[in-house]
């Protein structure tokens, strides 16, 4: 496990894209610090990086976009279910190098708070620091959706774009929740509809029709025996789904200098789900 992941942290400075990741990350971070921090005159250092969190959607594609499917274009995929190193540790060592890489720019702005403090004495370093702790968590749970993303085609760009979708959506998430209707009828056909793509990726994960349409039917009987028991149910429960998603929201926490511990364990918990979606992908692909 070690050298594999000594092996795919050292290709992303070979290649470079290690490289261009780390200094468009700093340099944007800087140009914001220094607009917000130096030339406003404010000592919130949280405050900057709230407003700079939507370079996730931006380096977080290109940073994972490789990370599987370029052993699934080039095959060399068939190296790794074969080797004797079992998928997780493979899947894990290559989730911790791109998390290290991302490490070392967090690990940089660290810094940033304590030479603040050098132009001003309203800098709160704890606030800042907190808020640096949910940076890199927000992070984690981006990076881990993108190496999911990067299991499920051969494609870097298809790989990419398809990321930068997602993190998009799940950043916009709350205010496509806010126009949606919360009457119950609406958001119940807003759950169906979802739960015939939860079935088509299942059919697409397992490959078997039986499974797939078992899935579906049960799924819309349930749906719909309870929406005639109690629609009430359905109020507003489809916009609830999905401020839950909305991963972006919980950083808010971390951008007022606050650490709760329930937004440390949600970022945590994206993480260790899409990293496992990932090694049961990747175990699939195996098997068959």
């Amino acid at each position: 496990m070690l050298a594999i992941y000594k092996k795919e942290l050292m290709q992303y400075f070979h290649s470079m894209i290690g490289f261009v990741f780390l200094a468009f990350f700093l340099v944007i971070v800087g140009i914001y610090t220094w607009a917000y921090n130096l030339a406003g005159g404010l000592g919130n250092f949280e405050m900057t990086l709230d407003s700079i969190y939507f370079l996730f959607v931006l380096l977080i594609p290109i940073l994972t976009m490789r990370i599987v499917a370029e052993e699934n274009h080039q095959k060399t995929n068939q190296l790794l279910y074969t080797a004797p190193v079992s998928v997780t540790r493979i899947i894990l060592a290559k989730y911790f190098a791109v998390l290290t890489l991302f490490l070392i720019g967090v690990g940089v702005i660290s810094f940033y708070p304590l030479l603040l403090c050098q132009y001003g004495s309203d800098v709160r370093l704890a606030s800042a620091y907190s808020s640096i702790i949910g940076f890199f968590l927000f992070g984690a749970a981006c990076i881990a959706i993108g190496v999911f993303i990067s299991s499920l085609t051969e494609s870097q760009v298809i790989a990419a774009v398809v990321s930068f979708i997602v993190l998009l959506m799940t950043f916009l998430m709350s205010n496509i929740t806010g126009m949606l209707p919360t009457d119950a009828l609406t958001q119940c056909m807003i759950l169906a509809f979802v739960w015939l793509l939860v079935s088509f990726i299942a059919y697409n994960i397992m490959q078997n029709i039986v499974v797939m349409a078992a899935i579906a039917v049960l799924g819309e009987l349930a749906i719909w025996i309870v929406y005639f028991a109690k629609a009430s149910l359905y109020e507003s429960l489809v916009t609830n789904i999905l401020n839950v998603l909305a991963i972006s929201t919980r950083f808010d926490e971390f951008s007022l200098g606050i650490l709760h511990y329930d937004a440390i364990v949600y970022y945590v918990s994206i993480s260790a789900l899409f990293v496992f979606l990932t090694i049961q992908m990747i175990k699939r692909k195996r098997f068959s």
